[in-house]
This record gives structure tokens, C-alpha cells and sequence, in this order.
């Protein structure tokens, strides 16, 4: 396992996992799987669309887990569907 990894899931992380985190996470692993630390021109575009496609995994992932006896922000908000919690993750495109 990639050592600069960190686990993103209480009660390990204090907090929820930001979109950095998760970001982080995916790129530290496509580094890894990869042997690239940066790839080259003509890789960029399936090196970073790898990169988000994990970001999505691990959010879901992360989104879909309990963790027992660990506050999380699932349970802080049990009315607000995954989905939106998960949206909110999301960066949005800027207001033209």
C-alpha cells in the first residue's frame, strides 16, 4: 500500500474527508499503479481522468460506509439523501 495514503474514514480522520482528501488520495494511487509521479503529454488525459474516476469511487465508497460508533457526517444529517451529500462534494462550474 502507497504509504502517503491516508485513511479517510473516522476515526481516523477527525472530520469528514474533504474533496482535497479524496483527490489527494486518487492521485497518490494512480501515482503509484501508474510509476509515474507526472505523466507525460501525450498520458495527461488518461492520468487525470483516472485520477477523477477514483476520487468518484472513494467518495461513494466513503459515502456508503458506517462506521459503528464513529460520528460521521451520514448520520449528522440522516435526512439529506447521499446523493445531495455527495453533490455538495462536487465542485461546481463557475456562474457565467
Amino acid at each position: 500500500m502507497c504509504r502517503s495514503i491516508k485513511t479517510l474514514r473516522p476515526p481516523a480522520l477527525p472530520e469528514e474527508a474533504t474533496e482535497d482528501d479524496i483527490r489527494a488520495a486518487a492521485l497518490q494511487y494512480v501515482r503509484k499503479v501508474s510509476g509515474f509521479r507526472a505523466p507525460a503529454a501525450h498520458n495527461r488525459e488518461v492520468f487525470e481522468r483516472a485520477v477523477d474516476e477514483i476520487a468518484d469511487a472513494t467518495a461513494r465508497l466513503l459515502d456508503g460506509l458506517e462506521v459503528r460508533g464513529a460520528h460521521h457526517a451520514h448520520h449528522a444529517h440522516p435526512e439529506q439523501p447521499a446523493a445531495v451529500r455527495r453533490q455538495a462534494r462536487e465542485p461546481q462550474p463557475d456562474a457565467v
